[in-house]
């Protein structure tokens, strides 16, 4: 994976606050998955949160969709709280969540299956209109528009689940691992994709990986997390080149 193919651009300076997570506080159970935890992001940029497995960073997507209940702290959204709020109306407000282990419907197409993504949409034609800029983006989905999805690669199966979220329209784009388990040659599409995204069509990203050095690579700015709290942050460029980051999440030898 090249740098060059991964370039990002910084986040215009008069970009707006998209996502405020100010001092959240979440557990499950009796157990702390985040402790005091403060993340931004900016309209158009993509950020990245990286550390172990278990390190809270899949906890900060299900608490910012609705689907666990923080215990203290805020999260707003342009502007607005939506903890609190049902994960329906979040999803209606403009942010899209691409779950870890793909999710896709085994039984139904390609086609089926993004059409999926477009379920609070009503404009027909708008809906055809990104249907075809899905397929434009991942032509691979195209030449396998009528099979069904339990028949894709692992790799393509990403492809789909991240085009099922973009018939949505989204504002703002969540992906959960979105290089787990992908063969390496798919993994550079994914995060082609990932960057054409949010630099073509303006979406701003929140990315959780534990390729820590994909996720720098193609981010404009990244927190790192370990034991549910933010332990290292800044611009991902940087980033790669701090010996913190390079011997505890990129083997030391970038």
């Amino acid at each position: 994976m090249t740098q060059a193919a991964m370039k990002t651009e910084p986040a215009p300076t008069t970009a707006k606050k998209m996502l405020s997570f100010d001092n959240v506080e979440l557990y499950y159970d009796h157990v702390y998955a985040l402790k005091g935890v403060s993340i931004e992001l900016m309209e158009g940029e993509t950020v990245a949160l990286i550390g172990a497995n278990g390190a809270g960073k899949s906890s900060i997507l299900r608490a910012i969709t609705g689907l666990r209940k923080i215990k203290s702290g805020s999260i707003s959204y342009l502007g607005d709280r939506i903890d609190g709020r049902p994960a329906a109306e979040i999803v209606k407000r403009g942010i899209a969540m691409v779950p870890e282990g793909r999710r896709v419907f085994p039984l139904m197409s390609v086609k089926d299956n993004l059409l999926m993504g477009a379920f609070t949409r009503t404009d027909k034609q708008g809906i055809e209109q990104t249907l075809e800029s899905v397929l434009t983006r991942f032509p691979r989905l195209k030449e396998r528009f009528s099979q069904q999805a339990s028949t894709l690669s692992g790799g393509e199966q990403q492809m789909m689940v991240i085009g099922r979220a973009l018939m949505a329209k989204p504002k703002l784009l969540l992906l959960d691992e979105p290089s787990l388990g992908i063969a390496p040659k798919l993994v550079q599409d994914i995060a082609r994709a990932i960057v054409a995204i949010s630099r073509d069509e303006g979406v701003s990203v929140l990315l959780v990986e534990q390729n820590s050095r994909m996720a720098l690579s193609i981010s404009n700015r990244a927190y790192a997390m370990s034991t549910g709290q933010v332990v290292l942050s800044g611009v991902s460029k940087d980033l790669m080149h701090d010996d913190r980051i390079k011997a505890a999440y990129l083997g030391g030898d970038l």
